[in-house]
């Protein structure tokens, strides 16, 4: 390539490393690249229309699987700094799948808004979380982690991205649902809810089967071939073969390529779709520091007791279409097919608007009307008649909130709020609300 030439400027070299406009023909190119994290996360510095324009050498690719830091402990960097390193890699979509939640969802969505990087929104959701230690350990391999301290909670993992705005909002439910059933940092789903859930929405979601926790992988893992067929085959019986995507990964370890072999055969054999991901879990290389740590805090455990339960290859960055390829050079179509899903996936959280469920209101009253007889009641005892002078403000006030409350369509959202904060304040819980 021509490292050697004094006369090449460093942006030359830098432009070589970093995949922009680099021949994918060149094999001496081995997928160097540059960090790019700016403590300063400036929108100015990186959109798209600023970028130079695609060449024929770059690979279409979306990233489906990605964990912010709102993964707590889990993901080692923020919403934004993903966002800007996949405008940088110049890829189709980018997917947050943050554990058990949308969490960062708003964040990503603005930050990818201004850039123009397509959107998708999902989860990773843990399934039967609250199984004995014995059975969520299964596995030579997972079972002698336990005896430093497990990294993961136990249960099995399912990558959930929602297909389209109503597919966000069924999801946003199934989350909900599995947070008020389980505890703090700890939702509560079994597996037979969530394949009632899978036939119930069919169309609304894509699924992927997750990285080594994933119940697909683990399974495979620890008890073989018949159990990840099993594990399989109750999800695509439930969600349809269209909705259900078996995911390969490579982060160096020994076991890559034996894993996703037979979970590509697997994929084949059951007639669903087989994509790449890289589980992501920090945007640059650079930031596999502050992961390793992180990790060791989750487990309570120093950096030394952890070191030998983490992969040795800090690779769970974000990869360029052209990396993956690469990297997944032996499994045809892989990486074509995470692009498609993205794109199709894609769309803009301002499109899913607030359409609450009715309010039940009380004597055949709208919204409205309901809404207008609680605020007139409250307001008289807080501030008396309308017809006292004194606080003829207040009720000048109150009318035009009023007004622009139903003109905005928000009844229903204020008579959701107002119910919450009386439960509370009958039940002597603090609160806030308005």
């Amino acid at each position: 390539m021509g490292f050697n030439n004094p006369a090449m400027p460093w942006r030359e070299l830098e432009r070589r490393l970093s995949d922009r406009h680099f021949e994918s023909t060149d094999s001496s190119h081995r997928g160097a690249r540059r960090d790019y994290a700016p403590n300063d996360v400036s929108l100015k510095k990186v959109s798209r229309s600023q970028e130079n324009q695609r060449t024929e050498t770059v690979v279409p690719y979306a990233e489906l699987h990605t964990h912010s830091h709102f993964s707590f402990l889990d993901g080692a960097s923020s919403p934004e700094e993903l966002v800007l390193e996949a405008v940088r890699l110049d890829l189709d979509a980018l997917a947050l799948t943050d554990h058990g939640g949308l969490y960062g969802v708003v964040r990503f969505a603005e930050c990818a808004r201004k850039v123009g990087l397509p959107t998708v929104f999902g989860a990773e959701i843990t399934i039967d979380a609250w199984q004995s230690k014995e059975s969520s350990t299964r596995g030579t391999k997972v079972s002698e982690s336990s005896r430093v301290g497990s990294v993961d909670p136990a249960g099995k993992r399912l990558i959930v991205l929602a297909r389209h705005p109503a597919g966000y909002g069924s999801l946003s439910a199934l989350l909900s649902r599995s947070q008020m059933a389980g505890k703090k940092n700890a939702p509560c789903i079994s597996t037979p809810e969530l394949l009632t859930a899978l036939d119930s929405h069919r169309g609304d979601w894509a699924l992927l089967t997750a990285g080594r926790r994933g119940a697909v992988p683990a399974a495979l893992e620890a008890e073989g071939l018949a159990e990840a067929r099993k594990e399989l085959c109750q999800i695509v019986e439930a969600a349809g073969t269209e909705n259900v995507f078996v995911e390969l990964w490579k982060h160096g370890d020994p076991s890559d390529d034996a894993r996703n072999d037979r979970l590509a055969d697997l994929a084949i054999e059951q007639k669903v779709g087989l994509l790449c991901t890289n589980g992501v879990h920090y945007a640059v290389p650079s930031k596999r520091y502050l992961a390793k740590a992180m990790s060791a805090i989750r487990s309570r455990r120093s950096l030394d007791q952890i070191d030998g339960w983490l992969p040795g290859n800090g690779s769970a960055h974000l990869r360029s279409g052209i990396e993956q390829r690469r990297w997944f050079s032996h499994y045809s179509g892989v990486v074509e097919t995470a692009a498609e899903l993205g794109r199709e996936c894609a769309f803009d959280l301002s499109l899913v608007a607030p359409k609450l469920p009715p309010y039940p209101c009380p004597d055949d009253l709208s919204e409205m009307s309901y809404l207008q007889k609680i605020v007139y009641v409250g307001a008289t005892s807080r501030y008396g008649s309308k017809s006292n002078e004194k606080v003829a403000g207040a009720w000048k006030q109150i009318a035009h909130e009023l007004e622009i409350i139903e003109k905005l369509g928000f009844p229903g959202y204020f008579l959701v709020v107002w119910d919450i904060v009386s439960f509370c304040r009958s039940c002597d819980i603090l609160c806030q609300g308005r």
